[in-house]
C-alpha cells in the first residue's frame, strides 16, 4: 500500500495487513512509566489507551521481553503470565471502544541499571552509556554493560519470540520490534556501540544480523503479517553514532523486505531527505512515518497535521504522532474540524506516575460540559 494521494488522504481508510484502519493516523509508542514495579500494566493504563482508541492504530509503549532488558523504573513487560493478564485488560478496554493495538517490544541493552532490573545490563560490547540513568533513587551514572555471548544472543532472540507470542495472547493485533532510539538492536547496528569481532560485529552485514534474526524469529512465532519494525536512521539518542547511516539502512531494509512484514516504522522521517525516499523505494509494504515535531517545545498549532500530510505526499502510507495524542485523547476529532489542541503540560509529568498529565487531559466534550454546566 504505497500512497501517492493528495493531502486529503489523511482521513481516508487504509488497509493494514488483515485490518482496515478508519484513517491514516497512528498513535506512536511513548513510555509513560505507569506499570507496577514488576512490569505488570496497571488499570490506569487501560483508561489511558481506551481514551485514545480513535487512533487508526495504537502502538503501545515499549514492553521488555526479559528482565535484563528493562530500561527504567515502572516500564511494562511481557515475559510472564501476570504481564499478559495486565495487558489483556488494556487491549480489552481499547477493543471495546473500537480500537486496534500493536505492542512495541524493546530490550534496553546498555540503557538500564541494576537498581531498575536487579541485573547488570547487557550489550553488544562492554561500552557504557554516556551520562546517567534514571532509577528509583534518582539519576545515577550508567554502569558498564556485560558483553553478550553468542549463546546469550540466541537466548535473547528466543525471548523476543516468546514475548511476541505473549503479546498475541494478551490481545494485541501484532508487535513492533524496536530497532531504534539507541536500545539493544540499535546498539548492534551502530559502529560506536558494536565493536565485536565475531559474526555479530564488524562488517555492515554482521551488524545487521542480530536485528534480522530477531525479526525473523518473531515473524515465525506469530506470523509476519503481525510484525512491524521501528528504525531511526541517524538518531544519536542514547549515545549512538552509526558511522555509515546511508549504507546501513538500505542494507537493513533490503534484508527485511522479503519477510512479508506488516510495516516499517521510520522515526523522525524527513520527506526532504534522500534516505527516506531510498527506504520507500526498497520497502514493499506499509511504511509508517513519524515526523520530528521537536522535543521540549510546544506542539505546532495543527498538532502535526501539515507534517503528516507532507509525509503522505512523499510516499508514507500511515503517519504516527506521539505527543499530540498524549495531550489530546480526541486528537482525531480535533484535527478533523480544526479545533484548538491541548498543549503538553510539564514534561516530567509524562514519567512520574499517577493520573496528572496522563488520563486527565480534557476532550472537546469535557470542555463543552464545563461551559454549559
Amino acid at each position: 500500500m504505497t500512497s501517492t494521494a493528495a493531502t486529503t488522504a489523511l482521513f481516508e481508510p487504509a488497509r493494514f495487513g488483515t485490518l482496515t484502519l478508519p484513517h491514516r493516523l497512528v498513535m506512536a509508542p511513548m513510555s509513560r512509566n505507569r506499570a507496577a514495579d514488576d512490569g505488570v500494566p496497571q488499570p490506569i493504563m487501560a483508561t489511558y489507551y481506551a481514551q485514545r482508541a480513535t487512533a487508526g492504530l495504537i502502538i503501545a509503549e515499549a514492553a521488555t521481553p526479559n528482565r535484563v532488558g528493562q530500561t527504567y523504573a515502572n516500564i511494562p513487560a511481557i515475559y510472564n503470565g501476570a504481564h499478559v493478564a495486565g495487558w489483556r485488560n488494556v487491549t480489552d478496554a481499547v477493543r471495546a471502544r473500537g480500537g486496534r493495538m500493536f505492542l512495541q517490544l524493546q530490550h534496553g541493552g546498555r540503557v538500564g541499571h541494576p537498581d531498575n532490573s536487579g541485573l547488570t545490563p547487557v550489550a553488544p560490547s562492554p561500552i557504557a552509556l554516556p551520562g546517567t540513568v534514571h532509577t528509583p533513587s534518582g539519576h545515577q551514572d550508567a554502569v558498564s554493560p556485560r558483553e553478550l555471548t553468542v549463546d546469550e544472543i540466541q537466548d535473547t532472540i528466543a525471548d523476543f519470540a516468546a514475548a511476541a507470542r505473549n503479546a498475541i495472547e494478551a490481545g494485541f493485533e501484532g508487535v513492533e520490534v524496536h530497532g531504534a532510539n539507541g536500545y539493544l538492536l540499535h546498539q548492534f547496528l551502530a559502529q560506536n556501540t558494536n565493536q565485536r569481532t565475531d559474526a555479530y560485529g564488524g562488517s555492515l552485514a554482521n551488524r545487521i544480523r542480530f536485528t534480522v534474526e530477531v525479526v525473523a524469529a518473531v515473524a515465525e512465532a506469530i506470523g509476519p503479517e503481525r510484525v512491524g519494525v521501528r528504525i531511526s536512521p541517524a538518531n544519536r539518542v542514547n549515545g549512538i553514532e552509526e558511522g555509515d547511516t546511508d549504507a546501513l539502512y538500505p542494507a537493513l531494509v533490503a534484508a527485511l523486505a522479503d519477510k512479508g512484514l506488516a510495516y516499517l516504522h521510520v522515526v523522525f522521517a524527513d520527506p526532504q531527505q534522500r534516505l527516506f525516499h531510498r527506504i520507500r523505494e526498497i520497502w514493499p509494504s506499509v511504511l509508517i512515518a513519524n515526523p520530528n515535531l521537536g522535543w521540549g517545545v510546544p506542539l505546532p498549532a495543527d498538532g502535526g497535521r501539515q507534517a503528516a500530510e507532507h509525509l503522505l505526499d512523499a510516499g508514507a502510507d500511515l503517519v504516527s504522532l506521539g505527543r499530540s495524542f498524549l495531550a489530546n485523547p480526541d486528537l482525531i476529532d480535533r484535527l478533523r474540524i480544526g479545533a484548538p489542541l491541548n498543549q503538553i503540560r510539564e514534561t516530567h509529568l509524562m514519567y512520574v506516575g499517577g493520573t496528572e498529565g496522563y488520563t486527565d487531559y480534557p476532550t472537546l466534550a469535557d470542555a463543552a460540559i464545563a461551559v454549559t454546566g
